[in-house]
């Protein structure tokens, strides 16, 4: 807990079983007929903020999204609370505030979204600083080869390797669909990473720390592949794409 925001309490893993019975709705959206799918979409539009469980981001949604969460609440962030850190293996460590990442040059890019469990959303335009960037301005040191991500939900993590987050394709996201990222979406600050399933594009980014190696992220030590390139990863085809 943040004893200056009493209210911001880092949410609990959600149990197993519901994680899957909720996945499994999901699933059963991408069939469901487009009526059915506005109607949810207002639907989560609406409860979104009254269900204290956060179970709501498990749920189908409209135009294409399944919100995922794996605490049964995450807390909120605003322009003003909302803090970013980089430290690590570096020369340079710093905590950037959500004003000073809007401050800093952009990167717009449209790519499919893929997850892994089998729903796409194609042509997304994403937009934000270049982690590469503020690899650069922080100054990696010398012995390291990766980079790892925390979240402010309190339990979800994830790794690159350090070739992989100096990639042009791999931004710290300040806004998704042209609009500033929502909270369900994991803002205000999400990792976006283009070439992998969506997994890899942790929600809530909140830590990005470098070390010498990678460490399996929450998904990863459930299975899933660290390398996790579309089309080549998980038992896909044999090429990513870029």
């Amino acid at each position: 807990m943040n004893p200056e925001h009493p209210e911001e309490q880092q949410g609990k893993p959600i149990g197993r079983r519901v994680l899957l019975g909720t996945l499994g709705l999901g699933a059963l959206g991408v069939v469901t007929a487009p009526t059915l799918q506005r109607g949810l979409e207002s639907f989560l539009a609406s409860a979104s903020d009254k269900d204290p469980t956060g179970l709501t981001d498990l749920l189908p949604n409209g135009g294409g999204f399944r919100y995922y969460s794996v605490t049964s609440s995450v807390p909120r962030k605003s322009a003003t609370t909302y803090r970013l850190t980089i430290d690590g293996l570096v020369d340079h460590p710093r905590t950037y505030t959500l004003a000073d990442l809007r401050a800093m040059p952009q990167t717009r890019m449209v790519r499919d979204v893929q997850c892994v469990t089998g729903w796409r959303v194609p042509h997304t335009p994403f937009e934000g600083v270049r982690l590469s960037r503020l690899l650069d301005a922080a100054g990696v040191r010398k012995g390291a080869g990766a980079v790892r991500f925390t979240c402010f939900d309190g339990a979800y993590t994830e790794s690159l390797t350090l070739d992989q987050a100096r990639r042009a394709d791999v931004l710290v996201a300040l806004r998704m669909q042209d609009k500033d990222l929502g909270h369900a979406h994991g803002g205000p600050v999400r990792l976006y990473v283009a070439p992998m399933y969506f997994y890899k594009s942790a929600k809530w980014l909140s830590g990005i720390t470098v070390t010498e190696d990678v460490r399996p992220g929450y998904w990863e030590e459930r299975g899933y592949d660290v390398d996790a390139w579309v089309g080549r990863s998980n038992g896909r085809d044999d090429e990513p794409t870029t």
